[in-house]
Order: C-alpha cells, then sequence, then structure tokens
C-alpha cells in the first residue's frame, strides 16, 4: 500500500497537514510551542521541511517564468478526467472534460492565473506538492535501528514505535530523503506512519481522506503506478510535456518508493534528491572489508608472536 501524489492538481489548501496533525496528535513546532506561529516569511509555506512535528509538508515553490510558457490554457481539472472516467461513476467523459473550464470552477489551472503581460515581460507559476515520507522499499532508517523500533508493517510500510525509540538518531542520517528528525521535546524520533492505525480498522489515511483534489490517492502501489503512468500521458498529450514520475521505479536506488510523485520540474526544485541510493547500500562490502583486515592483522600479530618465540 502506499501514495501516489499528482502535484498538478495540488491546490496548496493544506487539508492534508491539519488532516494528519489532528488524527496523530502530532504537536506543533518546538518554535512555536509557547501558542506563537512560526512564521517562516516564505511564501505561503509556513512548514518549512518534513520533521519530528511535519509529517506532511505542503511546499509552495514561485518560479518567474515567461508568460508563453506557463500552460495557461491547460485546464488540469478536465486533463485529469479524460480517459479515467469509469461508466457509471458519475465522473465527466472526455467529451465533457473538454467543455470543463477552471475559470467557471474557480479552480487554478497550471501556473499562476492569467496575467497581462508585455513582450519580454514575465509571470509567476506556483508550485504546491505536499511531501511525506516515502516508506522506501529498502529503507536505510529501519536498517540501521538498534532496537527494532522501525520495523515494516504488514502493509509495507515503515513506522516507528514510539515506545521503544531509545532516541539514539542513527536513523536521522540514515535517510537519503531528510525525512525522519528526533523530536526536541523528548528526544526521540517522530515520522508518518502513513496512518497505521487508520489502515488496521480498513480505512484510508487522515491525509488522502481529506484532500479535496484527490492529489493524495491511496491504494496498491501496482494500480497507482499504472494510474500515474496514464496521468502522466495525459498530460503530455495536452502540452505538458515536463511532466514526469519521480520515485515510481522498483529499480532506483531505494527500491522504488511507497509514496511517490508527479512532478512538474526538476526534482531539486521541490527539495527533493535527483537520484536517491539507500545510505547502507555499501555496509556488506565494507564489513566484509573490515573482517579481512581484522583477519590479516591478527594473523600478523600471531606470526610475529611465534616467530619470536622461535
Amino acid at each position: 500500500m502506499g501514495f501516489f501524489t499528482d502535484t498538478s492538481v495540488c491546490i496548496g489548501c493544506k487539508a492534508c497537514e491539519v488532516a494528519c496533525k489532528e488524527w496523530n496528535l502530532v504537536p506543533a513546532d518546538d518554535a512555536g510551542a509557547e501558542g506563537n506561529m512560526d512564521l517562516l516569511g516564505t511564501s505561503y509555506d509556513n512548514t518549512g521541511d518534513l520533521g519530528a512535528n511535519s509529517w506532511r509538508h505542503v511546499a509552495f515553490i514561485e518560479q518567474r517564468v515567461p508568460a508563453r510558457s506557463m500552460h495557461e490554457d491547460v485546464d488540469v481539472l478536465a486533463a485529469a478526467s479524460v480517459g479515467t472516467a469509469e461508466p457509471g461513476s458519475g465522473a465527466p467523459s472526455s467529451s465533457t472534460a473538454e467543455n470543463l473550464h477552471s475559470d467557471d470552477l474557480g479552480m487554478p489551472t497550471i501556473g499562476a492565473p492569467k496575467q497581462e503581460a508585455t513582450d519580454g515581460d514575465s509571470g509567476i507559476r506556483w508550485l504546491m506538492s505536499s511531501d511525506v515520507c516515502k516508506h522506501c522499499t529498502h529503507a536505510a532508517c529501519l536498517d540501521v535501528c538498534p532496537t527494532g523500533s522501525l520495523f515494516r508493517t504488514e502493509f509495507g510500510t515503515v513506522v516507528v514505535q514510539e515506545d521503544i525509540c531509545n532516541g539514539c538518531g542513527y536513523c536521522v542520517p540514515a535517510c537519503p530523503y531528510g525525512v525522519i528528525e528526533k523530536r526536541e521535546s523528548d528526544g526521540r524520533a517522530f515520522k508518518c506512519t502513513l496512518c497505521y492505525d487508520r489502515l488496521g480498522a480498513g480505512m484510508e489515511p487522515a491525509c488522502a481522506k481529506a484532500c479535496p483534489t484527490d492529489s493524495i490517492q491511496f491504494g496498491e502501489l501496482d494500480e497507482l503506478r499504472e494510474r500515474a503512468a496514464q496521468r502522466q500521458r495525459t498530460l503530455h498529450e495536452a502540452g505538458v510535456t515536463e511532466a514526469r514520475l519521480y520515485g515510481h521505479d522498483p529499480d532506483d536506488g531505494v527500491g522504488g518508493d511507497g509514496a511517490f510523485f508527479l512532478l512538474l520540474d526538476e526534482p531539486e526544485v521541490y527539495g527533493l534528491p535527483p537520484d536517491p541510493v539507500v545510505t547502507t547500500r555499501d555496509l556488506p562490502a565494507m564489513w566484509k572489508g573490515a573482517a579481512a583486515t581484522a583477519l590479516g592483522v591478527a594473523a600478523a600479530v600471531a606470526a610475529s608472536f611465534l616467530g619470536g618465540r622461535r
């Protein structure tokens, strides 16, 4: 089980952040523990990044781009329904979708609202994305945990058991995405659990349930990958050629992510590593090398000792 996040229909409402905090009882950031909001002063993004007190983070990215390249005529809501509606589902058909206009619905298209621009002028493009723990197939945080606090669930997700965590912090530098973090107030590590308790009760995670545009989709990973590939094709046909998938490939450096994304720009623009690799990948070879060196030293000491006795 996992997440597919389609950033092309994210409207930055932060419903996912609120739902996550409310369901999981995630406290306010330590900087705002006294009741004061921690305003970062960077656009509408007051979370900053993922951490022990922010299991969901909606990034707001403003790009100054030539007005003509902003795909202002591409209707995301219409494109989202093309080729995806099932008979009897009540979703718009392809012909209906072509007649939908985001201006009529009060919803955004890709990029900023239409702007008056003169020759040589530029406009602003908004990129919004709800980031979360990737629940890697090959999870380095799980590999380095000495207490077994981190474990793989029956749903394929990676969860921290708070009552077993000893606060060693080994998992923090092990994560290639910089997701997991120790909470300053008690020293233990925390991150997204993909609402493990809700999954056990047959419910979808709180963030996906709260998302009003279905930007966050939950389900079986194979099904989500097929849906994501179809969505990418639809956007390419609509002229959004920069649409790309991130974290969907089971053959990548972490064995594929349990939470992957459709992005509208390079991963670095969203603060994501372009080619993540599980940080414990080389540990077996390193241990073998260390063992061989230790055996060599032991053999040399033994030979020296035996030779000295003669």
